[in-house]
């Protein structure tokens, strides 16, 4: 590693540390630590005070953290609840949320506004599940019906622009795009099937798994790290985003361990968010040119807008039938439903994920990019904030009846 890196990640990880101190000198941890730690990485940045650059070093950690931050989303999901009625529901309200996207997107394209109107409308209607996932658990929110209707959302509202980055921004075509995801599929199944029935049977191997993941070996987190990077290869291989591979593996991840467990979580927790996922979030802050995106307040603004009337209306609008896999739950409030809405239209990494494709590519310009990937820090920032004051101001001080 070069003086220069080491130095970057000196100013990195002060920021990691600082980021929750600051926060929690905020009265009512109003806004998310995630937020200050953007702040931090523009700061620190080559575009404000260049104490920190990129680097293959850097680069290396913030794909790691990038890949935690989406297998803790998909370990998270609980496949009863993404194939039930309502899981099914969200599908449907994601689907209609992309046609939408790309219908605004192209019309104010015609504009010259927007440019690359493809990765900007796959960008219009993501959630950031990952980052909402210690919003959602630090409010008691993750295990009550609301979190489970966000998580339903936001699930979808990962993996479908992750798949339509894969079949629409590839240089392959849509076709052949469409058959290797598939293939990339069937292949991470099979990881699946290879894992549970090996571990099934060798019951010697399973003993010794267990045994050692309380001593220095700390073998179900090595197993963990390993999957993750070996299917974010795979997905490399494929040329795929490589963040559909790290949700593959939490998705196997749940699978193996359908009941969970709290000490292995434990660990979990403190390798992401320790350590990578606040590396993943400063650099990206890094990364945002400001004096570019002083440049174009109207496109910020345009941005911003268009995410909550391409993915919060639609959300706010399909709640309005939910109740519940079973269909006996109580419809949901119009407070409860704003918060769902408002949780869905947050969005971040998918927004980073896209516009660095779309840069790459040379469909978006930098400072086109730098504006987008603001806007999505500014939903992180605004919208759980709003979200939790819609919810506290609902909050009966006795019986209420719901109103819809």
């Amino acid at each position: 590693m070069s003086a220069t890196a080491v130095t970057s990640l000196f100013w990195i990880l002060l920021i990691s540390v600082l980021g929750p101190l600051i926060a929690g000198l905020i009265p009512g941890n109003r806004v998310p630590e995630v937020v200050i730690l953007l702040a931090g990485g523009i700061l620190i940045g080559p575009h404000t005070l260049d104490l920190a650059t990129d680097g293959s070093a850097i680069d290396l950690l913030r794909e790691l953290g990038l890949g935690m931050l989406f297998l803790l989303a998909g370990y998270e999901i609980q496949t009863s609840e993404v194939v039930g009625k309502e899981g099914r529901r969200a599908l449907y309200t994601w689907i209609f949320c992309l046609a939408l996207a790309f219908a605004v997107t192209f019309g104010i394209g015609l504009t010259s506004l927007v440019t690359a109107e493809s990765a900007v409308a796959i960008a219009m209607c993501s959630t950031a599940l990952g980052t909402l996932l210690p919003i959602l658990r630090d409010s008691g929110l993750l295990n009550q019906r609301l979190g489970l209707t966000v998580l339903n959302h936001g699930a979808f509202g990962e993996l479908g622009p992750v798949i339509a980055m894969a079949v629409l921004l590839s240089a392959r075509g849509s076709l052949m795009s469409a058959i290797v995801l598939v293939l990339f599929a069937i292949a991470a199944v099979a990881v699946w099937l290879l894992t549970e029935k090996f571990f099934g049977r060798q019951r010697w191997l399973t003993a010794l798994i267990a045994a050692g993941s309380h001593t220095t070996a700390q073998t179900t987190v090595r197993i963990t790290m390993l999957l993750l990077i070996g299917l974010m290869a795979l997905a490399y291989e494929f040329e795929l985003d490589t963040i559909l591979g790290a949700f593959a593996a939490g998705f196997i991840l749940r699978r193996i361990l359908p009941d969970g467990d709290e000490i292995f979580e434990h660990k979990l927790d403190g390798i992401a968010f320790g350590l990578l996922i606040p590396i993943f979030f400063i650099t990206s802050g890094m990364a945002i040119d400001i004096p570019a995106v002083a440049a174009k307040p109207e496109l910020l603004v345009t941005f911003v807008l268009m995410i909550l009337v391409v993915r919060g209306v639609p959300v706010f609008i399909s709640t309005r039938w939910d109740r519940g896999n079973t269909g006996d739950d109580p419809p949901f409030t119009i407070r409860e439903r704003s918060q769902i809405a408002l949780y869905s239209a947050t969005g971040l990494p998918i927004i980073v994920a896209v516009t660095g494709v779309a840069v790459a590519s040379g469909t978006m310009s930098e400072g086109n990019a730098s504006v987008l990937v603001t806007a999505g820090a500014l939903t992180v920032l605004l919208l759980p904030l709003a979200a939790t004051i819609v919810g506290s101001r609902g909050k009966p001080a006795g019986p209420d009846t719901p109103i819809t």
